[in-house]
Order: C-alpha cells, then sequence, then structure tokens
C-alpha cells in the first residue's frame, strides 16, 4: 500500500500521474515487504537506464574515445550514482518496506535506492516508451553530465597507475569484514600496496568497498 503523499509526488516526478500506479507502487517496494517487490523491474530499469545513459553521452561528449566514454558511463549509472539521484529525488520517503528493513536503515542503503531508482525508471518505460523514460533521466541526471568536465579515472585503475608509476608492486585487496542482514549487507576491504601503506572502506557490496578503499588509499598517497 503507498504512503500517503506518493501519489503528488509521483506526478512531480514524472511530470503527470502515473496512468496505472501499480507498477510504480511495485517500483518502491521491498522484498522485505512481504509484496510484488522491485527486483524484476529493476533489472529492466538498469537496461533502460544504461541505453539512455549511453546514447546521451554518444551525443554529448562527440569525438571523445571509447575508453573515456566508459569512464564516463560507469561513474554515472554506478549504484552510487542512482542511489544519490534517488535521494536527491525524495525517493526515501515514499520507500515501501517491511519493519526489519526500516530497523536496519534499508531506506538510506545505496543499494536499495540504487535498484529502486533503476525500478522507477522501468515503470516508466512499461507505461509510456523510451522518450519519457529518457525525459526523466536527463532531467535526474542533467547536473551529473553537464558537470563531469573530463571523463573521470577509476580509483582502482588510477591506484594501480600510481603504484606502476613509482615502482611498486600492484595493489592487494583483502574483505576484512562482512556483515548486517541479508537486504543491506555491508563489506570492509583493505586494499595495500607494499612499502606505501593500506587503507580501509566499507560499501554496500565488495566492489563498492573495494572502490572506495582504492580512493581512501590514493588520497593519502597523493594528498
Amino acid at each position: 500500500m503507498s504512503k500517503p503523499g506518493t501519489a503528488g509526488w509521483l506526478a512531480g516526478l514524472i511530470g503527470r500521474a502515473p496512468r496505472d500506479a501499480a507498477p510504480f507502487q511495485q517500483a518502491l517496494t521491498h522484498g522485505s515487504a512481504n509484496a510484488v517487490n522491485y527486483e524484476r523491474l529493476e533489472f529492466l530499469g538498469d537496461r533502460i537506464l544504461g541505453l539512455i545513459m549511453a546514447e546521451w553521452l554518444y551525443e554529448r561528449f562527440a569525438g571523445e574515445p571509447e575508453g573515456k566514454l566508459s569512464r564516463r558511463f560507469n561513474a554515472l549509472v554506478s549504484g552510487e550514482t542512482c542511489a544519490e539521484v534517488a535521494r536527491a529525488a525524495g525517493v526515501p520517503a515514499h520507500l515501501i518496506l517491511g519493519k526489519q528493513a526500516r530497523d536496519d536503515g534499508a531506506a538510506d542503503s545505496d543499494n536499495v535506492l540504487g535498484d529502486v531508482m533503476e525500478a522507477l525508471i522501468g515503470a516508466l518505460y512499461l507505461e509510456a516508451g523510451l522518450d519519457e523514460a529518457r525525459a526523466l533521466v536527463r532531467r535526474l541526471w542533467a547536473d551529473r553530465v553537464d558537470t563531469q568536465e573530463s571523463a573521470p579515472k577509476h580509483p582502482k585503475s588510477a591506484l594501480q597507475e600510481w603504484a606502476a608509476a613509482n615502482r611498486r608492486k600492484p595493489p592487494e585487496y583483502a574483505m576484512t569484514d562482512r556483515s548486517g542482514p541479508h537486504h543491506a549487507l555491508r563489506f570492509t576491504v583493505t586494499v595495500s600496496i607494499k612499502g606505501a601503506g593500506e587503507a580501509s572502506a566499507t560499501g554496500g557490496s565488495k566492489q563498492e568497498a573495494e572502490t572506495a578503499a582504492a580512493k581512501a588509499l590514493l588520497d593519502k598517497l597523493t594528498g
């Protein structure tokens, strides 16, 4: 069951009242609520977002080589970015969660918010097609695309390059902790470069934690 105010918020988000609220309600529903949840819509929305973003970057940064476009793309469709977009759009207040998930902080989980944002894109695509989905993505992501001055280098790649340039062995990553309930797992990873230093970070996935740890170590080495 949707929350009070969700209908008006959805109309503001997509620019009109949904013709059928059910898919959007499903997109906002977490598995802990014992109802049809966002997972299938997230699967679809992830692919729709990827197509829209690839098309947008191809047009926006005409002439850039594939490698730079890929770095831009990966940063803009990452779970972390999708979660940031979801927060800015007001998604957390409208999530439908079971009690345990609420108590565990799922409303502020990057994993949950990122998936829900993609599910909402999937729901809009099913209802109105690619043009409206594209309009939503371009509006919500506009600041992030337009303020990208250069193609961001992935922290793990940048750390690898630092090690090579400074004649060090490649970085080594080790998962040092895994905790939390299934829907809100937290992974802690430590990255080290022999003779240079180490740093640890926590994330909602092993990949996210590795990326954050690489960034932390790189900041430490170059700051």
